[in-house]
């Protein structure tokens, strides 16, 4: 049990699911009452029954436990969070900010745009980002606490082996095929004239906007950042830590309805205006252009690529090499075009991690082949060629310690870390007052059992 509240903790403490977050609206259906109490704390019927709605818009088929899991897993959020109230655990509003900023952008993906998700709730995106503020807030100081007691556990490398010497052998995890990839990088030049073009571009909206046309509709009009355009180019309160270095530069140095000249960032040339200054965030409008590649430069581009692949399959460079010499990419470059899974910090993928262009071009490859070049776009919206070249890939087997020694030190970690976590909930449930309804008396908590600390 307590394996499955640690994940749910966190993964809560991560994203909204958007399904889960969808039924937050069923709330004013269920007819609601305190089902526990922990500390100052209270668990609500509405808040066991929408997470049993997440799980079924999930996948999840519930069981006749379910409501007792979900019920363990909000009393061990609710003792986390009074704990951190204890000890004085904070967080800043700037963190909260950065938190709501960085969920709602998932929230958006999984709903399709803003616009669906403005519709839905029929409030705009900064009247929702208020409705889940506090929620927010108590997240992640739940998680802040978590991190307290388990985030600097460890374990060494007899303790991994003792963790796999232990497994039974149907315990032993299974792992996929994996894939080891190297790429090199070519970016279409954008020529002076283009960057010239778009600049004045920029410059002439600009000057409408100063002769009194509104910010606003220039941007809904011309802007090419299609998540903020729809807003009128309103951002929404950022701090500057959140921003990239030259915008933060620009949005902090104006004042209120100022515009600001041109400028450029890793993402095109903007325009920006202050909307309002809070503290350490501003809220801004911007209005983005980006330069286009011509035919010309796409084609030069691919051409490089072409001679470059050419030149590697016939052993006049080796790919590594040739990663170090000509990618545009920095991130690998000096692992010689090595892609690093940001999952976990190795360089091995599942073939389900990759990205959809680079499975389709891997998963027929054969090692020390090369595809390419293939068309791609950057986080940023550039176009992008690249060369895809299969390093190494394993077959499906049983973890062992000489070919999985990650994986399995994660395992490790992770059963000391439910450990510590499961030795700290018997401890503060002792000393913590819980109360727990009587619809959830007979529910089996296992080790914890949560209803000996319960008055009469």
């Amino acid at each position: 049990m307590i394996r499955k509240n640690l994940f749910i903790i966190t993964f809560l403490s991560v994203l909204f699911t958007v399904t889960g977050h969808l039924t937050l609206r069923a709330q004013e259906r269920i007819l609601d009452q305190i089902v526990a109490v922990v500390g100052n704390s209270v668990i609500l019927q509405s808040e066991i029954e929408n997470e049993l709605l997440q799980m079924q818009a999930q996948g999840y088929s519930p069981t006749a436990d379910s409501r007792c899991e979900l019920l363990e897993n909000q009393l061990v959020q609710k003792l986390l969070l009074n704990q951190a109230i204890v000890d004085s655990i904070m967080v800043s509003e700037s963190e909260v900010e950065m938190e709501l900023n960085r969920r709602l952008q998932f929230f958006i993906q999984q709903i399709g745009s803003e616009e669906n998700l403005e519709n839905y709730y029929n409030k705009s995106i900064l009247e929702i980002k208020e409705d889940f503020r506090d929620i927010v807030r108590d997240q992640l100081i739940t998680q802040y606490m978590q991190e307290e007691i388990i985030g600097r556990v460890t374990v060494t490398p007899a303790e991994v082996r003792r963790f796999y010497n232990n497994l039974p052998e149907e315990e032993i995890p299974m792992v996929p095929s994996e894939v080891e990839i190297r790429k090199i990088v070519k970016y279409p030049e954008f020529s002076e004239a283009e960057n010239f073009r778009v600049r004045q571009r920029l410059n002439e909206i600009r000057q409408r906007i100063i002769n009194g046309e509104r910010f606003s509709t220039m941007a809904v009009l011309y802007s090419e950042d299609p998540g903020s355009a729809r807003r009128g180019g309103e951002l929404g309160y950022m701090p500057r830590a959140q921003l990239v270095p030259e915008f933060a530069n620009v949005a902090f140095s104006l004042k209120e309805d100022q515009v600001s000249p041109v400028f450029e960032t890793e993402y095109g040339f903007h325009i920006a205006q202050l909307i309002d200054r809070r503290g350490d965030q501003v809220n801004v409008r911007h209005i983005l252009m980006r330069p286009a590649a011509t035919d010309q430069a796409r084609t030069e581009a691919r051409s490089f690529l072409d001679s470059l692949a050419t030149a590697i399959r016939t052993d006049t460079i080796t790919f590594r090499m040739a990663a170090i010499i000509n990618t545009e990419d920095e991130d690998t470059r000096m692992g010689g075009g090595l892609v690093i899974n940001p999952d976990t910090g190795g360089s091995k993928f599942e073939l389900d991690q990759l990205n959809p262009v680079q499975y389709e071009a891997v998963r027929d490859m054969s090692i020390g082949e090369i595809a390419g070049p293939l068309e791609s776009t950057d986080a940023q919206g550039k176009v992008f060629y690249k060369l895809l070249y299969l390093e190494s890939q394993t077959a499906p087997h049983r973890a062992n310690l000489r070919d999985d020694y990650a994986r399995l030190k994660d395992l490790a970690l992770n059963e000391k870390m439910m450990r510590i976590l499961d030795e700290w909930i018997a401890e503060k449930r002792i000393q913590t007052y819980i109360r727990i309804d009587e619809a959830y008396r007979n529910c089996d908590f296992g080790d914890q059992q949560w209803v000996k600390r319960q008055s009469p």
